[in-house]
Parts: structure tokens; sequence; C-alpha cells
């Protein structure tokens, strides 16, 4: 019965157009993840260089999430997303016909930022046809668009390897794009139910509560340590355990697989356990995983590892995004572009830290050592905040939710 009044209360192809604008969107936002130890033959870098070079779009993604989350809320989530589908093809047609020196590559890596601030239209135009009591599952599903990562992982370096070139790559991803183009136009909705579009200085009003810091703090941790993981491995593996491009990026896409596709798993099960729970749980999972990996086991162990911490990582990404429709219903279009930004920025200096200590100490330990103890601090903040909006909007979510199930059963 739950899972028909789900399916009853949205708008599928709508939700569908959302799944797949984000995913394809994030296959093109992490090519340059897998991608860095193939270029690394053209270009020499050094450690720092290439996280830095992995790092950018996610910088590039973290500051355009606020203008597509202004946009959306101004025009619409679907024209939106058109409009970054349109602009996301500037970048790929530079870094297949202009890249010819590392600095250049730069400038392709951080306007690749665009396909990564999909997050800001593909939520919004999904979570606006759901009520509160499906925010979860329908974020979630929309959110798992985030597996277009695995395509990057699994595909990138396999098809440079074949055609002997990175720069096609490129070329080649304009394909998918001008096809989920045309599949979003023709069925993606925007819902009548769309709030009226706030004003630039609502953001500034927004970012006054002391929740919506929360919020970003938390999403910062979740997907930052999704994201910048799925960028940084293909990396670790090849560096630590001297594995080829395309077998590091293989390994990676595993690991992948389990952020991307435990995300609605995480919004499902804070729809029924609550999302602060749900988080209680995630970051300390996140925390033991990757104490684990700092000790740099044999390969099997830490991918092991690694998979369970990126799970725990990725299902966190959808129990924060069941929480803060709750706490900000009226102002979802806003707070998807503020924290998807926090979680963009997370993203980004994932991969410096991780590059800028194998520089100092060529060990990958305090890196991973700094990464577990956020997500300690993360898990220690959760609890903080739980007893405080149990006597706030938690209570009162919790209450309404419990009521409906009871009417219904």
């Amino acid at each position: 019965m739950e899972s028909k009044s789900f399916w009853k209360s949205g708008h599928k192809p709508s939700l569908f157009g959302a799944f797949l604008y984000f995913d394809i969107s994030f296959m093109i936002w992490g090519m340059l993840g897998p991608l860095a130890v193939v270029i690394a033959m053209d270009y020499p870098m050094t450690p720092l260089e290439k996280a830095n070079l992995v790092a950018l779009p996610i910088l590039g993604g973290s500051i355009l999430r606020l203008v597509l989350g202004f946009m959306s809320d101004y025009i619409g989530p679907k024209l939106t997303a058109q409009i970054g589908m349109g602009v996301t093809l500037i970048p790929l047609l530079l870094g297949w016909l202009w890249v010819d020196s590392l600095s250049q590559l730069y400038v392709v890596a951080l306007l690749l930022g665009v396909a990564g601030a999909s997050f800001a239209a593909a939520l919004p135009l999904a979570g606006q046809w759901y009520p509160k009591e499906h925010q979860g599952l329908a974020m979630g599903i929309a959110g798992a668009g985030n597996s277009g990562t695995v395509l990057a992982t699994l595909f990138a370096n396999r098809l440079a390897t074949h055609f002997g070139s990175w720069e096609v790559v490129f070329g080649l991803a304009i394909i998918p794009i001008v096809v989920v183009f045309i599949l979003f136009s023709i069925f993606a909705r925007n819902s009548p139910n769309r709030p009226a579009p706030k004003k630039l200085s609502e953001y500034g009003t927004l970012l006054k509560q002391r929740d919506a810091w929360v919020f970003c703090a938390f999403y910062c941790v979740t997907f930052g340590g999704f994201v910048g993981l799925c960028n940084y491995l293909t990396i670790f593996f090849n560096t630590q355990y001297g594995l080829s491009p395309v077998r590091a990026a293989d390994i990676t896409t595993f690991c992948v697989i389990a952020g991307s596709f435990f995300r609605p798993v995480g919004g499902y099960l804070a729809d029924k356990i609550g999302g602060t729970r749900m988080l209680t749980f995630l970051y300390t999972g996140a925390c033991v995983m990757l104490v684990g990996v700092s000790f740099l086991p044999p390969l099997p162990v830490v991918v092991v590892m690694l998979f369970l911490g990126m799970m725990c990582l990725g299902a966190g990404n959808g129990s924060v995004f069941q929480l803060v429709p709750q706490r900000f219903g009226n102002e979802i279009g806003l707070m998807t572009g503020i924290v998807g930004a926090a979680g963009g920025l997370g993203g980004y200096a994932l991969p410096l830290i991780l590059g800028q200590l194998y520089s100092s100490y060529q060990s990958y330990t305090p890196g991973f050592v700094i990464l577990s103890l956020i997500a300690a601090a993360s898990m220690l903040l959760v609890l903080v905040m739980q007893s405080k909006w149990r006597g706030q909007w938690l209570k009162k979510s919790f209450s309404s939710k419990t009521e409906s199930t009871s009417l219904s059963s």
C-alpha cells in the first residue's frame, strides 16, 4: 500500500527525467577523476596538481549550484535544467578540441562544474511533486542520479585507452547529454505546486538561521565525502597499490556503486526511522571504515572498507534530504542550492586534503585519519541537534507521520 501511495502521489515522468538529467550530468562531472591518471601521462603532475585537477570541477559545481538554485526558483527547474545541459556542451567541446596545456585543462575542469550544479535543478523538479511523507524516497530516487559517476569510472579510461586519446572521451560525452536533453524536454514537467519565487535577499535571511548551517555541515561531509572520494580513488589506487588506470578505475566503480545506489535506501529508511537517527548510524559507520582505510591494509580489505564507507556516505545524502524539506519546506529551492553548494565545497576539500598530506608525508594515513575525525565530529553534531529539534519541528513532523500511519493501518 505504501509503495502505491508513493507512486500515485507524484509525477513519474518528471521523477525519471530528474534522475536521468542528474545521472548524465554526474557522469560528465566525474570524468576527470578516472581520467587524471591517463592525462598525467601527457602532462606530468605532482600529487597536489592531480588533486587540484579532480577537485576543480567540484569547486565549480559548488559555486554554480547557488546560481542554478536561484534560477530554479525563478524560472522553474525544468528550464534551468535545459539551460544547464546546453552550457555543459561548452567544456566538453573545449576538452575535445581546445586543450593543449595543463593550465587550459584547469579551465575546462572548472567549467565542468555546471554539470555538478545539476543537483540544484534536478532535486526541486522531483521533490516539488511529492508530499512530505514521501520526500525521502523521492529525493533519494532523483539523487541516485549520482550513479552517473559509475559510468565515468567504468568507461572513461577504457575509451581513452581504446582510442589512444583522452580528449576523445570529452567528444563522445556530447552524444548522451544531447539524447537526455531531448528525453528530458519531452517528459519532465514543473510541479503545479511550485512555491512562489523568493527574492535574492532571502538567501541571506535563510543563512541567518542556525539550522541552515547545520544542514550545510551535514551535507558537506556526506555528499562532499562521497563525491570527493569518487574523484580521487582512482588516483589513490593507482598511487598506493600500483594499479593500471583501467584497473584502478574499475575498483573505484565498485566503491562508487555503493554510495550511488544506497542514496535512495538512506532516504527510504530515514522516512521510516527518522533522518537524525539514520545519520547517527551512518556517520559512525563511515568513521569506522575510514579509520580502517588509514592503516592501508591489503587491497581486498581496503576495497571492502571503502565500499562500506561509501555506502554510509551515499545513504547519508538521502537522509540529509529527508530532513531538509521538513524544516525548510517553503524554501526547498533555495536550500537545495545552499546545501548542495556546501556539499560541493566538502568534495573540493577532500582531494586537496589527501593530495597535500600525501605530498608532505608520502602516505595516505594522515589524510584518512583526518577524514575519520570529521565523520566522528558530524555524528556528535547530529546527537546535539537531535535533542534540540525534538522540541521544535522534528517532533511535529514525527507526530504527524505517526498519526498518518495509524490512520492508514
